[in-house]
Parts: structure tokens; C-alpha cells; sequence
């Protein structure tokens, strides 16, 4: 029977005794990570990765396979075939995977980011939606636990295609419907991001609603109204709904110092970008002809430029482009190609004490998670180092990764 404590100063969980084996689990409460950079820093998530076990028809998720990949298929080096240039360093993975979810969320922490940016689409029954939906919901339920906040990214493209599919007959309800969804569960909860005392709602688009009309209609009965960002240079079709913009990924690094130097003084808010570079996978993948343009990663120093440009930018908020893409290659997760690199230069703009040495054995926790996914008691150790993690005790945790570590298999 494990024992549950909060914060104890005296801590019972001591690795060693009785093999490690021991029946008290101190649940600690997450501690903010302390950063020189004042800039707020929210990673930009996609929730919708699937595996055979986790679809819903018994399959790969379209994201890990798009129309023409087989992710059965696993080379001589390991790797199974993905759409991707790229290739995560734990592998494809379901995003409701909780160890997985554990992992990213501790990675972010300790890089720096204050949130995460949630790519939502909405509630209806459609293709993978309601798999993203709860893929979603999984990420959020372990926020708490790991102290950080979250917003919801709108993907209101999806009204579109249920309208088009015959799933709804009427797109202003249909998107009144999500937004009630969201302000009953997520407006509420005490991580939902605030600013200036509103929800901050964003919107990937928008795509399906053009008018500052449509936008009332949809949002008007929200209480209290939320601070509503849209894609850069597209705020005037929302009309007076719009708090502001947010940057992202458009060809070169130049569409950024524009956005700026030229349009940030025309903003109420304004969140900026950074990413790596881009190399979409559509075309290879079966998904029409690709975006027909590449941004080289050139080893980490484009991910390098752009918070460069975002150090000499009059901005309060900067949101990092993507997490987790691997269809368009915008991903920062760690990868068999760049490691840890990309999280590293994260952590040297945010100004934390924490380098590769963190990264690392949280990227440990997650594979002895896995390794010892059957055995009570080492999940126990693991629990406890997860605990030790989010109160940023990580020595702690480092110290009970080497005790199961050293205990052979």
C-alpha cells in the first residue's frame, strides 16, 4: 500500500532500502522554474498522434503514416517508417500515452516554458477529432501535477469539413458548441492561461469564419469575453473580437523581424515565434504537393536566430513553433537528429539554471517507464522521481534513476 504525503520535511522515500522497495510515496507540489528571461513562454502542442493500440480502428494515426507510410515497417537502424524527415528519439508514440505525456511536460519545465498552446479540433465526431479531443484532455489532466498552464489553439478548419461531410448542418452553431465546451471545461480551470483578466483563446486560422460578424455570433456569450489572437495579418476578420496576433512560419526568418518591426506597433498583443525550420513531409507522405518551401535547421542555429530576433523584440509572449510537428518538421522534442540540442538553446534563452543533464534523465525516466512497465516497485521508484522532478529536487530524482538503472533487468 503506498502512503501518500505532501511536502514533507522529513522524506521517507529512500532508494536502497529494501531494494528500493519501499512503501511511502511523498507526492510533492510542482515549484516554478526560475528564469532570467521575463518573457513568457508557451510551446505550441500537437495532441494527435496515434498508435495501433490507441486508434480507433486498430491502426497507425494518419500523422505518423499520412497516405503512404507504413510504420510497421522497421529499418536495420530501428526505425519504423514514418512521415517524417525527422525522427522522435523515443519513437512514434500515442499522444494519450501518459508516460509520454509525463516526458514532454517535464522536458518543457525544464526548459523554461511556462505553458503549452494546445492545437484543438473542437468537439465533433469526425475523423480523429474526438481522439484529439482526448488526447488533449490527457495533457491537460497532468498539468497540474507538473505546474504548468495551458491555452486552446482553435482549429475552426474543422467546421468546414463537417459541414461539407453532412455532420452539422448550421457552422455558427456548430463552432457556438465548441466555444461552450471550452469556457465550461477549460476556461475554468485554475491553469487556463489569463491575460489582462480574459481566457487567451487563439485561433489557427482563421479558415472557416471571415468576418467580425461571424466571430461576434460565435464568441458574444462568453463571460468574460476572451483575449482572442488570431494568425498574423489576419485580426481584421475577426473584427472587434480581436485582441491581437500571433507569428509563425512563413519561408525565411525575414517574415519575422517584418512582423515586428511593422505590424507589432499596430497590435494591441501581440505573441511572437520561434522554430527551428520547417521541411514538410506532404508530398512524400501522399498529402497533395507540399508547402513548395523549406526553412534549413542548419543544425540548431535557425532555432538559434529566431530567439535572437525575439531577444530584440518589444514582446511579452513567445510562443515556440512547434513541439511536436513532424509532418512539417517544426518539431523541438528531441530527435535522433539533433538530440537535445534544440531544447538546450530553449534553456539558454530562457535563462534557467538547468542544461543537457536534466534533459537526458528525464528522457531515462521515460524509457525505464517502459522498460519496467510491469514491475510495481520500480513504477514506484519512478513515481517518486517524477514527484522529485516537478519540485525541481533533481538531484533527487537523478539519484533514484541510477538506483533502478544499476539494478539489472
Amino acid at each position: 500500500m503506498l502512503i501518500a504525503c505532501d511536502k514533507k520535511d522529513e522524506d521517507p522515500f529512500i532508494p536502497g532500502n529494501d531494494n528500493g522497495n519501499n512503501d511511502t510515496l511523498i507526492r510533492y507540489d510542482p515549484v516554478d522554474v526560475q528564469k532570467s528571461n521575463t518573457i513568457k513562454i508557451y510551446v505550441h502542442y500537437m495532441p494527435w498522434f496515434e498508435t495501433k493500440e490507441t486508434s480507433d480502428d486498430g491502426t497507425w494515426g494518419q500523422h505518423w503514416k499520412m497516405a503512404l507510410l507504413n510504420p510497421d515497417i522497421v529499418d536495420s537502424e530501428g526505425k519504423h517508417q514514418i512521415a517524417s524527415h525527422y525522427y522522435p528519439l523515443i519513437g512514434p508514440y500515442a499522444s494519450s500515452d501518459e508516460d509520454v505525456i509525463e516526458y514532454h511536460l517535464l522536458l518543457m519545465k525544464y526548459i523554461g516554458a511556462d505553458g503549452v498552446l494546445i492545437d484543438w479540433y473542437g468537439t465533433i465526431d469526425l475523423y480523429d477529432y474526438p481522439l484529439i479531443k482526448r488526447n488533449s484532455e490527457a495533457l491537460i489532466d497532468m498539468l497540474d501535477e507538473v505546474g504548468l498552464d495551458f491555452a486552446i489553439v482553435y482549429e475552426d478548419r474543422t467546421i468546414t469539413a463537417a459541414f461539407e461531410n453532412n455532420v452539422i448542418d448550421n457552422k455558427i452553431e456548430a463552432a457556438q458548441a465548441d466555444m461552450a465546451y471550452v469556457q465550461t471545461n477549460y476556461f475554468t480551470m485554475p491553469q487556463y492561461i489569463y491575460i489582462d483578466n480574459k481566457p487567451l483563446l487563439l485561433n489557427f486560422g482563421p479558415e472557416t469564419f471571415h468576418s467580425g460578424a461571424e466571430w461576434t455570433q460565435i464568441l458574444d456569450y462568453l463571460l468574460p469575453k476572451p483575449c482572442f489572437l488570431l494568425l498574423w495579418y489576419t485580426s481584421d476578420q475577426a473584427g472587434a473580437n480581436a485582441s491581437g496576433e500571433y507569428a509563425w512560419v512563413y519561408q525565411d526568418n525575414s517574415h519575422l523581424t517584418n512582423f515586428y518591426t511593422l505590424r507589432l506597433p499596430n497590435l494591441d498583443l501581440a505573441f511572437g515565434g520561434a522554430y527551428p525550420g520547417f521541411h514538410d513531409f506532404y508530398a512524400e507522405g501522399g498529402w497533395g504537393d507540399g508547402m513548395g518551401w523549406e526553412i534549413d535547421h542548419n543544425n540548431g542555429e535557425t532555432l538559434q536566430e529566431t530567439l535572437d530576433i525575439a531577444s530584440g523584440a518589444d514582446i511579452d509572449y513567445l510562443q515556440l513553433i512547434t513541439w511536436n510537428d513532424f509532418g512539417e518538421g517544426t518539431m523541438i522534442e528531441p530527435t535522433r537528429e539533433f538530440g537535445f540540442t534544440l531544447l538546450e538553446k530553449v534553456q539558454s534563452f530562457s535563462g534557467v539554471s538547468y542544461d543537457t543533464t536534466e534533459l537526458k534523465n528525464i528522457y531515462d525516466l521515460y524509457k525505464l517507464r517502459k522498460q519496467y512497465q510491469d514491475d510495481n516497485q520500480k513504477q514506484k521508484i519512478l513515481d517518486q522521481t517524477f514527484y522529485y522532478f516537478v519540485s525541481l529536487q533533481a538531484d533527487k530524482a537523478i539519484h533514484l534513476i541510477d538506483s533502478v538503472q544499476d539494478v539489472d533487468p
